[in-house]
């Protein structure tokens, strides 16, 4: 299209603008059987809400469904389910029309790989603590070697709200994912809600360790959001030292110590005033000196 302007600006001029389909894409390299991919129509001067009809289809003649909408701001985006039973080595392409415009276009040809399969996901321990490093494998059929996959970590919610907490890129390797994981606690634990608080709100909850579950995403689509996986729990230590008021250290002195999840535990400082309990639920506590009648922390 031209697109030089040479007449003089001091005048009314009628230019007539053609319009066009400037490409349409796939937006992954390959597809999966069963899975879908993403593609991008992208036209130069297309009236707001023109019709356009997206139809795929495989070299081989595999119909891959057909779509009709309307395309506002010269750009479509959608995406295209591949059939399981499609035949790998096929390649598939889609075809652009506006029909009103009497303009079409085809796409690229992208290959078709095997149905993707993931199994076997799994936590290579079952709790974690600060600080540690966790191992995260699982089985994949169907990916390429050295395919590009990401692993994504959930924090676990009751609710259904679950917080994303990291997302790890990662290869696969013969088959297999293999990778690992160092957790760190970035929020506070006094914010986890203690068994006396939730049973004063709501005596049907009940105190909950952070547990978390982890999904593999591959070409858009993500395996494991039924957390195939499983949980890893979060287990805390209390590391503590208690002083009376002029600074001089509790020695020996029994302590009992009120967890968040409704419990106690009981022990003994040391000569210096120092305790350290293990493998304890997340948030508040309490610590009280029965003999002496100190409470510290709440």
């Amino acid at each position: 299209m031209e697109t030089k302007f040479t007449k003089s600006t001091d005048e009314k001029h009628k230019i007539k603008l053609e319009s066009s389909i400037l490409y349409g894409i796939w937006k992954a390299a390959v597809a999966y059987a069963g899975s879908e991919v993403e593609y991008e129509v992208r036209t130069l001067f297309v009236g707001e809400g023109s019709k356009i009809k997206i139809s795929g289809e495989s070299e081989k003649g595999k119909k891959l469904g057909e779509l009709k909408d309307k395309i506002y701001r010269n750009s479509y985006s959608g995406k295209v389910a591949i059939p399981e039973d499609i035949e790998p080595g096929d390649t598939i392409y889609f075809a652009v029309e506006l029909p009103q415009l009497g303009l079409s276009l085809q796409s690229n040809d992208i290959p078709v790989f095997p149905q993707i399969k993931v199994s076997n996901m799994r936590w290579e321990q079952a709790e974690v603590r600060r600080g540690d490093t966790v191992k995260i494998v699982a089985d994949v059929e169907g990916v390429r070697d050295e395919s590009e996959v990401k692993v994504i970590i959930y924090e676990y919610d009751e609710d259904g709200n679950h917080d994303r907490i990291a997302e790890i890129p990662t290869i696969a390797k013969k088959g297999r994912i293999d990778l690992r994981w160092q957790f760190e606690y970035h929020d506070t634990t006094l914010n986890i809600p203690t068994e006396t608080e939730l049973q004063n709100h709501n005596k049907e909850k009940h105190y909950a360790h952070p547990q978390y579950y982890f999904t593999i995403k591959i070409d858009n689509k993500e395996f494991g959001r039924d957390r195939e996986s499983g949980f890893l729990v979060f287990k805390d230590q209390l590391d503590f030292r208690l002083l009376d008021d002029s600074g001089r250290p509790y020695a020996n002195e029994d302590y009992i110590i009120f967890l968040a999840d409704g419990k106690d535990i009981r022990g003994t400082l040391d000569e210096d005033g120092r305790g350290c309990e293990l493998n304890l639920p997340p948030g508040e506590v309490m610590i009280v000196l029965p003999k002496k009648g100190r409470i510290f922390g709440k």
